[in-house]
């Protein structure tokens, strides 16, 4: 029998292939105008300068930087004129590729520019270096060509088809969530059934969380950009704070959630069991994750959060109180608490409309929370 992972990669593969199918058939668009605008405005015969810079700006303005995509023109500007100086004299060949990539990069490094700019320079230089030699020494042509498809690429990705901070975020968001999620439940699951294995697992996963993390900070600094320079997204730069105001407690949640899945992890490998209110404490921070989740979704939407939260920090003490005196038992049950106050102030903070809830004191958000046994309340 086929594996299951075989069978499902050509899924994925088409999967992965829709979601970038609408920026490849963007960039295809931008590299098509440029070359026929380099061919109007410039008048060269074949402006493949244009089309490539194109392509490269597009690339980079995908990725969610202007200044990156600037700083790559730069580098395919750098890279022309350079070796449009030097073939000339020196001619072409494999030796002279890598004379044209010294000298070009070494420029690029004296005109200050960074590693994106050096790098493309040296490309650009090498592409030039493969094609006919201008008739003179250097040709504007080429380097107009190069401006002429970096304006097209940044005009496309502004004002044509700009993308949207707002999903970019929210999936990045979401992707945290269902991963936390599941780092708590498996921390449940594994103090339940005694499990180390599972700990081990959880605890892992849990270290993997920070890749997404900082997918999530690249995303709204991405997001921040796109509503300053596109006019259509500028309206959704209200939504990105809301977003960035909550990121920063998710960002605490992850980490006090992996230091919660050592605890757990270290506990179980004494050979002791958990009381049975513990693991249940933190499934309900599980669902209160998705409670999360769901807020910054959709803010209008009454959740359960804090009605989890509170079940979460409640029933973790009362184990606890119930128990003997037990260090190890303490740090998770400690941790099961600042990671629901985590949650809570992330949510404060993102529905708040300055944020300014989610600085309140520890104590006065717990007394704020809905009766533990209740369920009423909680959409208020």
């Amino acid at each position: 029998m086929v594996p299951t992972a075989r069978r499902q990669a050509p899924r994925r593969a088409w999967v992965r292939l829709r979601v970038r199918l609408w920026p490849i058939l963007q960039t295809a668009a931008a590299a098509v105008a440029a070359w026929y605008l380099a061919k109007l405005l410039v008048g060269a015969e074949r402006p493949v300068f244009a089309s490539i810079a194109a392509v490269i700006a597009l690339g980079a303005t995908h990725g969610g930087r202007d200044e990156r995509a600037t700083e790559l023109i730069g580098g395919v500007v750098v890279g022309i004129a350079v070796a449009d100086l030097l073939i000339r004299a020196i001619g072409t060949g494999p030796i002279q590729i890598g004379v044209l990539v010294v000298l070009a990069m070494a420029a690029a490094v004296l005109l200050g520019g960074g590693p994106v700019l050096v790098t493309e320079a040296a490309v650009s230089a090498t592409i030039l270096a493969s094609l006919d030699p201008a008739p003179t020494g250097l040709s504007a042509d080429r380097l107009l060509e190069a401006l002429v498809g970096g304006g097209v690429a940044l005009a496309v990705s502004s004002l044509v088809f700009p993308l949207d901070p707002q999903l970019h975020v929210g999936r990045a968001a979401q992707s945290i969530f269902g991963q936390l999620g599941r780092v708590l439940e498996q921390v449940a699951a594994a103090l339940e059934a005694g499990d180390r294995e599972r700990a081990e697992s959880a605890l892992a996963a849990a270290r993997n969380l920070d890749g997404p993390v900082r997918e999530l900070e690249d995303a709204l600094e991405t997001a921040r950009e796109t509503a300053r320079s596109s006019p259509l997204r500028r309206p959704v730069r209200a939504e990105i704070d809301r977003y960035a105001r909550g990121a920063r407690h998710v960002d605490y949640a992850v980490r006090n959630t992996r230091v919660l899945a050592r605890h757990a992890l270290r506990f179980l490998r004494s050979g002791r069991r958990a009381p049975d209110g513990l693991y249940g404490s933190i499934r309900e921070l599980g669902l209160a994750v998705w409670a999360l989740a769901e807020e910054l979704d959709d803010p209008g939407r009454p959740t359960r959060l804090r009605l989890h939260v509170s079940r979460a920090t409640t029933g973790a003490m009362e184990t606890h109180s119930s128990a003997t005196s037990d260090l190890s038992l303490a740090e998770i049950v400690v941790q099961v608490r600042s990671t629901g106050i985590d949650l809570l102030r992330a949510s404060e903070a993102a529905t708040s409309q300055a944020g300014a809830d989610g600085d309140l004191p520890t104590e006065e958000l717990l007394l704020r929370l809905p009766d533990p046994r209740g369920v009423a309340g909680e959409a208020a």
